[in-house]
């Protein structure tokens, strides 16, 4: 009876430690599910212009496992586009790797595969993919919200 009650009182305080760790401030994840809200246009790298993304049309981003998969549907268009590759993130950047996606894709991957932007994860609902041109200036977004 003894050795069950110590057993009882490891496992609380196993059960009890365990719900206590907090993660590391510094730790940022965009694994999950996103979808498009908005469109940012920068000017000297302030925003100039807030677009949000029209009625029926729809972009997603899925990352999971250093693998990336996004899908976009828009009323306008007949054809919907998608992309299949994989990502890394680091504090400062979201790097993705496209491997294959729709025709129109597949055209624009002979001539750009790697997409690197600068990532504003501002909290773990909503991020930012922000383009940066050839001096450094920020030119583009594309604003997500957690949707899982």
């Amino acid at each position: 009876m003894k050795k069950l009650s110590a057993l009882i009182v490891l496992m609380l305080l196993l059960v009890s430690a365990t719900g206590n760790i907090e993660k590391d401030s510094a730790y940022h994840s965009i694994q999950g599910t996103w979808e498009l809200q908005s469109f940012y246009f920068y000017n000297d790298n302030k925003i100039t212009d807030t677009v949000p993304t029209q009625d029926g049309y729809r972009q997603m981003k899925m990352y999971y496992n250093g693998k990336v998969m996004w899908s976009r549907t828009d009323p306008r268009d007949t054809i919907g586009r998608f992309g299949y590759g994989s990502y890394v993130i680091t504090e400062t950047e979201l790097i993705e790797t496209i491997e294959y996606g729709d025709y129109q894709m597949m055209m624009a991957l002979d001539t750009i595969r790697n997409f690197t932007f600068q990532l504003n994860l501002t909290d773990d609902k909503h991020y930012s993919q922000i383009s940066i041109d050839d001096d450094g200036y920020k030119t583009f977004s594309e604003n997500y919200k957690r949707i899982d």
